[in-house]
């Protein structure tokens, strides 16, 4: 699996011949990302900045939208997706919290989450995580220290933090939840490639992908 990111909550998880988007941006936003063509796109919430899945029909492809609670199989990748809310831009609505599970591997992409809580019918979803995206920017997501607390309430494997860039982002909120979780960058990379046996031994690591 190879999982590169594209700014505020955008990322590219490929694996095989099977590529998934996480909260593109569409053409109103003010945030901008590269064209690719996507099997198939979670979209957490109704904002311009996140639900730009028609964006990436490209060549072949064209993407199924991911977009609210459900339980969703796409070409072997099962995806169940929770009710939350978000306050992103002072504007509250529903977002969706995602599992997926795919090459053995459990992922939780939380996208634009308000409050440092998993609805309790999720938790199960929720158990053994190996990889979770949070939100850490503050200013109608997750702060920095909601976001570690409900990382530590999750236990990942792995933690890629992600929203700590853009207008409504709360500035330092990187080296703040670094901070909060006793890393300091290191782990700062362009692009993340992992396998299961990789995750092996592993507790909590947070992994910054740079913006491709």
């Amino acid at each position: 699996m190879i999982i590169t990111r594209h700014g505020l909550e955008f990322f590219k998880i490929q694996f095989g011949d099977i590529v998934i988007a996480t909260n593109p941006p569409n053409k109103e936003s003010s945030f901008k990302g590269p064209r690719f063509g996507a099997d198939m796109v979670l979209v957490s919430a109704q904002y311009d900045d996140f639900n730009g899945a028609n964006t990436l029909s490209y060549g072949n492809r064209e993407p199924f939208e991911v977009r609210g609670p459900g339980e969703y199989e796409i070409k072997g990748v099962v995806v169940r997706g929770f009710s939350t809310f978000s306050s992103y831009q002072n504007d509250e609505r529903i977002n969706t919290v995602y599992s997926l599970s795919l090459e053995s591997m459990q992922i939780a992409f939380l996208g634009a989450i308000g409050k440092p809580e998993i609805p309790a019918i999720a938790k199960e979803a929720f158990d053994s995580i190996d990889i979770l995206f949070v939100p850490i920017g503050g200013k109608g997501v997750l702060s920095p220290k909601e976001a570690y607390k409900l990382a530590l309430l999750i236990e990942p494997k792995i933690i890629i933090p992600m929203h700590y860039d853009g207008l409504y982002a709360e500035k330092g909120a990187l080296q703040v939840f670094l901070k909060e979780a006793g890393a300091n960058g290191e782990g700062s990379t362009d692009k993340l490639t992992i396998k299961r046996k990789d995750l092996e031994g592993k507790e909590m690591q947070v992994i910054v992908l740079k913006q491709t």
